[in-house]
């Protein structure tokens, strides 16, 4: 994806120095060749350490929200699954879309050092939902070979219910409470969040008990429930290699099957299964049974 960067880099670079933006949220290589961390570029100079490629796993609209409201626009490169997120938080009216230039950059796969990114053996394809300018290649348009996201859930609902309980408590118990998942995630927008909240009880940090580790990651997979889009970040970022996006991807295949097939981040709806309502969704008796398998 060597041209495809360089083509990124020339295009910043033409716009910064013409003020059309004032800033760049880009990526940076950091001390290991797999540490290819989000970076801020605000001089055609500073342009220099930009880098795109297979390792430019990260997210970037997260960030978009620190510069919603700063003078001038904002540059931000997203790739195609990206754009899902920035679409989603534009539909939740977080951000305003004559703050940012965005380049939607072609994307071929990306990696760190175990291989293939897990947003990235499901891709979800190679549209953009958002953009005002589109940079990628012939490679970077073909189809990934993918499999089935819902693997992994469907082999927990085949547990039992004390199997299940096991398994989370085994994979629950090893976080640290960095709250790397909560910080990355772009649904996670509150301005105020409610672990942060001394008033709540929650410790900020290392949990005191196995009802507190818990009780935060289920009550925030509640609340990006309908909104998030499978970029698969709070995984990735978890130094504790929590597989947090299977209680994410749980919820989206119960909401698919309850209220019918929905992708968050596309299109213009702002509604989602969850804060619509139908004549043709599941009667409240179902759900219950469901809760209860």
């Amino acid at each position: 994806m060597q041209k495809i960067m360089n083509s990124i880099k020339a295009r910043a670079i033409e716009l910064l120095s013409d003020g059309t933006v004032k800033r760049v949220i880009g990526w940076e290589k950091g001390e290991g060749k797999y540490d290819w961390s989000p970076a801020l570029f605000e001089t055609a100079e500073e342009m220099d350490s930009f880098v795109y490629g297979e390792y430019a796993g990260s997210n970037l609209s997260k960030y978009c929200l620190k510069f919603d409201r700063q003078e001038g626009k904002t540059l931000v490169i997203l790739k195609p699954c990206d754009t899902l997120s920035f679409n989603q938080l534009l539909k939740e009216h977080r951000l305003n879309r004559e703050k940012f230039y965005i380049i939607g950059a072609g994307c071929k796969g990306m990696k760190n050092e175990m291989g293939a990114l897990l947003k990235c053996n499901a891709c979800k394809g190679k549209d953009f939902e958002v953009y005002d300018e589109i940079i990628d290649d012939e490679e970077s348009r073909k189809p990934q070979n993918t499999f089935d996201r819902m693997i992994g859930v469907s082999e927990l609902e085949k547990m039992t219910a004390e199997e299940r309980y096991e398994f989370w408590r085994g994979e629950l118990s090893r976080c640290i409470r960095c709250n790397a998942c909560r910080n990355v995630c772009p649904a996670c927008t509150c301005v105020k969040c409610v672990f942060d909240n001394p008033a709540s009880g929650v410790q900020s940090k290392a949990p005191v008990t196995d009802f507190e580790e818990n009780m935060f990651h289920i009550i925030r997979a509640f609340h990006v429930a309908g909104r998030c889009t499978d970029c698969g970040e709070c995984s990735r970022v978890c130094p504790q290699n929590i597989p947090l996006h299977l209680l994410n991807r749980k919820f989206i295949k119960d909401m698919n099957e309850l209220y019918g097939e929905y992708q968050a981040g596309e299109g213009e709806e702002e509604r989602t299964p969850l804060t619509s309502y139908t004549k043709e969704d599941a009667e409240p008796g179902i759900v219950h049974e469901r809760g209860n398998a």
